[in-house]
């Protein structure tokens, strides 16, 4: 096997930040010393990240991954590779059970003929078992409550793959549901939620151990209503995760959130839609008109709809907020692989573990080069 060497770059280590070379043969990391190989690549002082997991996106460069062909998924996985994105999870907004159908069909076309760009993982349901006084954008007609197996048989899967789902626990039969997705290898996570202490404990014990998009579309905090927000940040077991693109949640909330759960506690996801990538403009997704000015994105009834970041934006973001790179690997790409259960793959720079790697220049962040299973992605 030919094998391929990285060096010259500050090597961000899952405990700390290294100069070192990055030996990779076989699409795998073999060596982080070395200074030999049949390819050198000098990367001239790029800091060197684990690539960038994507658990949460529902879109981008022009493509919904509802309606999307398999053609179409390979274009965003091209795109987000070109963001530092190397694995991403396409998802679903509630919707009836035929398009449903459809968009599995293609997500597992795209999975058996994976291409040059981010890897497609598998699926992630936000919804359809969510509360309706917290759709935010999601559409209340397909939202559904649990009362046996079938209503989860319903929901169709690739034969392979990671399977997630964001459900409110609160809703009928949430909790047995919980049960039985944690039985089916689910990973669940809360979100759309106005569930109490009581409720979110029994879900937590039954198996739900993580929140979507915290803070948002959730029930406020309340001094005197303790609701989701507060349960998450109390349980040291539980993991969130957020959207940065700082309108989603105001930088000030980003520091606190760090200062209360630490960068162990949450992952970085986009949320982004089809827009992303696009411009400001209006977009047909979702069978609405999606507006987008100044990179806020609104409908109709003027909800904030998604984002039109990538895990780049977010990662600036919080670089800018004084975030080592150290907890940016953790929150952009290990926390999300632990969450998956892919940590033994991917998500972070270890020996043994493919070699899904962003550097990025050090003065503007720009990824320069990113490689997925060892191989450059362009």
């Amino acid at each position: 096997m030919k094998t391929l060497l990285l060096k010259n770059a500050s090597v961000v280590l899952p405990d700390r930040e290294v100069q070192a070379s990055v030996l990779i043969e076989d699409g795998r990391i073999v060596s982080l010393e070395g200074d030999r190989a049949d390819e050198e690549v000098d990367l001239a002082g790029a800091t060197l990240l684990p690539g960038f997991i994507d658990v949460h996106i529902h879109g981008a460069a022009g493509i919904d991954v509802m309606d999307a062909t398999a053609a179409g998924l390979r274009d965003v996985s091209e795109y987000l590779a070109s963001q530092g994105v190397t694995s991403w999870v396409p998802t679903f907004v509630p919707a009836s059970d035929e398009n449903y159908a459809s968009a599995v069909h293609v997500i597992s076309e795209a999975m058996r003929g994976q291409g040059p760009g981010a890897r497609v993982l598998g699926v992630h349901y936000e919804g359809p078992f969510v509360n309706t006084a917290q759709c935010g954008a999601l559409h209340t007609e397909y939202f559904k409550t649990y009362s046996s197996a079938a209503d989860l048989d319903s929901l169709p899967l690739p034969s392979t793959g990671v399977r997630m789902i964001t459900i409110a626990p609160e809703v009928a039969g949430g909790v047995e549901l919980v049960r039985q997705l944690k039985k089916r290898g689910w990973v669940i996570s809360i979100g759309h939620t106005r569930a109490g202490l009581e409720v979110l404990d029994q879900a937590g014990d039954a198996g739900a151990r993580h929140m979507t998009h915290f803070m948002n579309a959730m029930a406020p905090l309340h001094h005197r209503n303790p609701g989701p927000i507060a349960w998450g940040l109390s349980r040291d077991d539980v993991t969130v995760d957020v959207i940065g693109d700082g309108i989603h949640l105001d930088p000030f909330m980003l520091r606190l959130l760090l200062k209360v759960k630490g960068a162990g506690g949450i992952s970085l996801i986009s949320d982004a839609i089809a827009a992303a990538g696009k411009g400001d403009g209006d977009y047909e997704i979702w069978g609405e008109t999606i507006s987008v000015k100044n990179g806020r994105t609104a409908n109709a009834s003027g909800s904030i709809a998604g984002s039109v970041i990538s895990m780049i934006d977010a990662v600036r973001l919080l670089h800018s907020l004084g975030v080592s790179y150290v907890d940016l690997a953790r929150m952009a790409s290990s926390n999300p692989a632990r969450l998956l259960g892919i940590d033994h793959e991917c998500g972070s720079i270890e020996v043994g573990k493919r070699a899904d790697l962003v550097a990025l220049d050090q003065s503007d962040l720009r990824p320069r080069s990113v490689l997925i299973s060892g191989r450059f992605s362009s």
